[in-house]
């Protein structure tokens, strides 16, 4: 894997439905090193602290490799890195094979992976389609949320290599299409295990405790 862009953002006010808003996922490419902490990227804006930044959402990793899908399917060939709001654009980066608990090295920094990414009304504003968050959780392939367990910087270029794979091995793609796809086989029990992980973000946790 590898680190193709490293994008932040500012704050930025936006009306959705005749109401104001304001937001951080306009992620915009930045040069050269930015420091990474326990709370995000330096530089890096969240406006809605209950479902945004903090601990367990401090880096957000997308694969670069899913661009050519979306920008087929929402039929916008100029889509470019940051347009899902993540902090890292990633080559390589897949949901189906990285789990919950695995941990990422990318330059002097060492990421945790905690959760898999739910859509908010935010990413069809971002992408000028209100189909958006809806097609992208349909699509599975949601990206990954990173804690940070040791500050650092990174920059673009970077290599992200997995260093240490949980023996849990439940992949962000499985625990996500469990939770939304009824069919998915053996659900239950999946999301019974995922419950106990101790490396889960506690709002996922909540998440599968209330289930219905």
């Amino acid at each position: 894997m590898q680190v193709m862009s490293v994008n932040v953002a500012r704050v930025r006010e936006i009306t959705f439905r005749g109401e104001r808003h304001k937001t951080g996922i306009f992620k915009e490419p930045v040069p050269g090193p930015v420091a990474v902490n326990p709370l995000g990227l330096q530089g890096d804006r969240q406006c809605d602290l209950l479902n945004h930044g903090g601990e367990h959402k401090a880096v957000y990793g997308f694969a670069l490799d899913h661009y050519g899908h979306w920008r087929e399917v929402l039929d916008n060939p100029g889509l470019g890195p940051g347009a899902f709001g993540e902090n890292l654009t990633v080559s390589g980066l897949d949901e189906e094979t990285i789990c919950l608990g695995d941990q990422v090295a990318i330059g002097s920094v060492l990421l945790e992976v905690s959760q898999p990414r739910v859509p908010c009304f935010k990413l069809g504003v971002a992408l000028d389609d209100e189909r958006a968050p809806a097609l992208f959780t349909r699509h599975f392939h949601t990206g990954v949320y990173f804690r940070v367990l040791e500050e650092g910087e990174l920059k673009r270029g970077d290599g992200a290599e997995v260093i240490y794979r949980h023996p849990a091995a439940l992949s962000v793609h499985r625990l996500f299409r469990a939770f939304y796809d009824r069919d998915y086989p053996d659900r239950n029990s999946l999301l019974t295990a995922a419950m106990k992980l101790e490396v889960l973000a506690p709002e996922w946790q909540h998440k599968l405790r209330t289930r219905r």
